[in-house]
């Protein structure tokens, strides 16, 4: 597909006219599928860039995060943004510095600049990153697995179980804390549609709102992703769930590549015969479950991403100073016009 055209069509019309963006965009690139070259022919065309702050957000009232063009799904983030999600190797935002030269539609200097600086992001921050957007992939897919699969007793144990799961990282920062407690059991259920449900029992005192709020929006997010799977539609359930498990594979294809090389690598052109065969549905057996092969390939990857985690060279912080000098630059640019 010849991506440059069809930008210039009228539907793009907004990259041009907005005036936060135009000649102020730093980078412009294939997003999705697309990008790693897992796309087929039902894939959505998205892209994914940055765009120089105006003056007024660095030096007066205006604040500006990102443009969304949700017609055309095209996300351009304002540059302080992206450098933001940068330092924490966010994968939305990391994948965007490793395409490959075709892959990108707009490349300004500052945007190559911002390309060829990717290695000040990076750090062991890309573990629990990429590993937690990973775990939230691999949580839909049981999710929806269980859902489709298991009696409706046995269904409230596995979002109990995938409730408390996703609640570890909370438990540890908050242990040692007296500040309260919460327990989460199965009881003969009150809702009408349900034989047992998930209840709590919640008390905490002198509790910090933003944890709190942090806390519930956890759980809620689990039991969301688990409801939101609705009435089942086989095929067009069965090619989510293929999709879901060839991005989990991918998560950790790139999160082992930062780790062990120091690189971001968008478009996995060497995985494409295995991520390609998740998605056809190689890998689910006719009950709508995934086969042993495909857990013995996640439990592989999982013991490759522990492997490069103990072995990365990467620092446990990114390069903090050589990033400030760098948004420096960019900022001073986008405000007089000078490169210095």
């Amino acid at each position: 597909m010849d991506f440059k055209a069809l930008l210039q069509t009228t539907e793009y019309d907004f990259i041009r006219t907005n005036e936060r963006l135009g000649d102020r965009i730093l980078l412009l690139g294939i997003g999705g599928s697309y990008a790693y070259g897992t796309n087929n022919e039902s894939s959505d065309i998205d892209f994914r860039g940055v765009t120089l702050q105006l003056p007024s957000d660095l030096i007066g009232l205006s604040k500006f995060e990102q443009y969304e063009d949700e017609r055309t799904d095209t996300v351009i983030y304002g540059f302080n943004k992206l450098v933001k999600l940068l330092l924490e190797c966010n994968p939305n935002t990391c994948e965007m510095l490793g395409l490959e030269e075709d892959q990108y539609l707009i490349k300004s200097a500052l945007g190559q600049e911002l390309i060829d600086n990717s290695g000040l992001f990076l750090s062991k921050r890309a573990i629990k990153s990429f590993g937690g957007y990973a775990d939230a992939q691999l949580r839909r897919l049981q999710n929806a697995i269980a859902r489709d699969t298991l009696p409706k007793g046995d269904r409230e144990k596995h979002i109990l179980k995938s409730v408390l799961n996703a609640l570890d990282d909370f438990n540890r920062r908050y242990s040692g804390r007296d500040a309260g407690s919460i327990r989460l059991y199965i009881d003969k259920a009150e809702s009408p549609e349900l034989d047992t449900e998930i209840f709590v029992d919640a008390k905490y005192q002198h509790f910090p709102l933003r944890d709190y709020t942090d806390l519930w929006g956890t759980m809620r997010t689990v039991v969301r992703d688990y409801d939101k799977i609705g009435k089942r539609n086989k095929k067009k359930d069965d090619n989510h769930l293929n999709k879901h498990a060839m991005h989990l594979i991918r998560l950790f294809m790139m999160a082992i590549d930062i780790l062990e090389k120091g690189r971001i690598i968008t478009r996995r052109r060497d995985d494409l015969p295995t991520l390609l065969a998740i998605r056809r549905g190689d890998y689910m057996q006719s009950d709508g479950t995934f086969s042993p092969e495909f857990y013995e390939m996640l439990e592989e990857y999982e013991h490759r991403l522990d492997e490069a985690a103990k072995k990365t060279d990467l620092p446990d912080n990114p390069d903090m100073a050589g990033v400030e000098r760098f948004v420096e630059r960019v900022n001073r640019y986008a405000i007089t016009g000078e490169l210095i």
